[in-house]
């Protein structure tokens, strides 16, 4: 193969995986809009909804891509499957607190939670991958501390719902990174884990309007059950993107969801926000800043 082709090769891949990480983090960054169309619902139903839905539309994938023999090695390792299991409870955390978030007009808090999770992974590294941190980076963990810190003391309360978003995605993030599983396979038997829980709740525990499908109008069924899709989706344009793309490259466009909220928040929910909330937004923009100068002067 001439050199010339191969630098096609790598440039068609690198456009390829841009595109890919751009429709992940679009389709993440807007997910509040969908999820606001079911306002009227429950969270603990809608998050049903996700995990029903969401296994049955990967089941569907994994049939398609025939990766059968990728599932059954995962479920011959107990080990395994055991992480999955608490990386899945963590997951199905997140999952409701971001539907409850969104749903109870605090879009805000569930973008600073996504800005904070970075700074959350760089302290998790430090902690169980031992991981040194370097100056700029301590300071910028010191800039983000100091910014929750201005909402403790001004408001007397800490951005809880920020924080629980950014730790139990950070936590999923930590364990899924120690275990070797393919992000799709892996998210599929977590959708499969949850999925016991989800049948039990429907069938025993809901009892709203909305519980029985056939009394439910076209649109809001159809609305439901595209909540799988719209969960699995962007994972699958991020698993294309992690393919093609430098991490360093990849980790740029993850601002580029909770950014998307924020705007949504602001301008289009127009939520309120607090001087001091405000004023804690600027500094974990800054220590993000800070944190990815750091981290492209070290790959340079």
């Amino acid at each position: 193969m001439s050199t010339t082709t191969s630098d096609q090769l790598e440039a068609n891949s690198n456009r390829n995986g841009a595109v890919s990480a751009l429709c992940a983090y679009l389709l993440w960054g807007f997910a509040p809009i969908y999820f606001k169309l079911l306002s009227e619902i429950e969270p603990g139903e809608i998050l049903m909804h996700r995990v029903i839905w969401s296994a049955l539309f990967l089941l569907v994938m994994i049939v398609a891509m025939k990766k059968w023999s990728q599932l059954v090695a995962v479920f011959c390792q107990p080990k395994v499957l055991l992480l999955l299991s608490l990386s899945a409870s963590f997951l199905a955390v997140n999952w409701f607190l971001f539907i409850w978030a969104i749903n109870n007009n605090h879009l805000l808090d569930a973008s600073l939670g996504y800005y904070i999770n970075p700074l959350f992974n760089v302290v998790l590294g430090m902690l169980f991958f031992h991981e040194r941190l370097r100056r700029n980076q301590l300071i910028a963990v010191g800039l983000a501390f100091t910014g929750v810190l201005v909402q403790l003391v001004a408001l007397g309360t800490l951005p809880m719902i920020s924080l629980a978003l950014a730790s139990t995605f950070a936590i999923y993030g930590l364990i899924r990174k120690k275990l070797p599983v393919n992000s799709f396979i892996g998210l599929f038997i977590e959708s499969l884990l949850m999925l016991p829980i989800a049948l039990i709740y429907w069938f025993f525990f809901v009892e709203s309007s909305t519980s029985n499908m056939a009394l439910n109008t076209t649109n809001l069924n159809f609305t439901l059950i595209m909540a799988g899709v719209v969960t699995t989706a962007p994972l699958l344009f991020f698993t294309a993107a992690a393919k093609r793309l430098a991490l360093s490259t990849l980790g740029f466009f993850q601002y580029l969801g909770p950014s998307i909220m924020f705007l949504l928040a602001t301008f289009y929910y127009q939520e309120t926000m607090k001087s001091a909330e405000l004023i804690t937004f600027i500094f974990i923009w800054a220590a993000l800043i800070l944190y990815s100068v750091d981290s492209l002067r070290k790959r340079a």
